[in-house]
């Protein structure tokens, strides 16, 4: 049973303290978007970091055994970029999502515009999708190598 001064299961003084003001989401909601415009604008924009490709050819002539480190770089450059882009994206993602979810809780999510809450939902699972394909290829990894036993 909890105390007479608890609710939901944190003190009346602590719950106080958590509620959120209107200037304070206001310029956490500021803060945000200009984090998405920074972000928008910079080197580390998604689509700029994807575009970031070099070919196995650029290492060399495309003989391996010839120089089989080149082909080693190739291979790990290849893997930081794939995951540079994907944090990427994923980054963008939530930050677009706080933005939404500081709105929702300035305005309350039932107030927000039909396609701010499509749209935050969206973003939900497109996160869920990331997160559960890492998850599986790290398990795939796993039972390959026998790690996860």
């Amino acid at each position: 049973m909890l105390p007479a001064d608890m609710v939901g299961g944190v003190s009346a003084t602590r719950a106080a303290n958590l509620e959120a003001s209107n200037e304070a989401l206001t310029t956490f909601m500021k803060r945000v978007d200009a984090v998405l415009r920074d972000l928008e604008g910079s080197a580390g924009n998604p689509t700029k970091v994807g575009a970031q490709e070099i070919k196995p050819t650029s290492l060399s002539s495309g003989a391996h055994d010839l120089f089989p480190e080149a082909r080693g770089l190739y291979l790990q450059y290849n893997r930081v970029h794939t995951e540079l882009t994907s944090l990427s994206k994923t980054l963008h993602l939530q930050i677009e999502a706080i933005g939404i979810a500081v709105q929702g809780a300035h305005r309350g999510f039932d107030n927000l515009e039909e396609e701010q809450r499509r749209r935050f939902w969206s973003i939900q699972a497109q996160i869920r999708g990331v997160q559960d394909a890492k998850r599986d290829k790290l398990h795939a990894n796993d039972s390959k190598t026998g790690a996860g036993l």
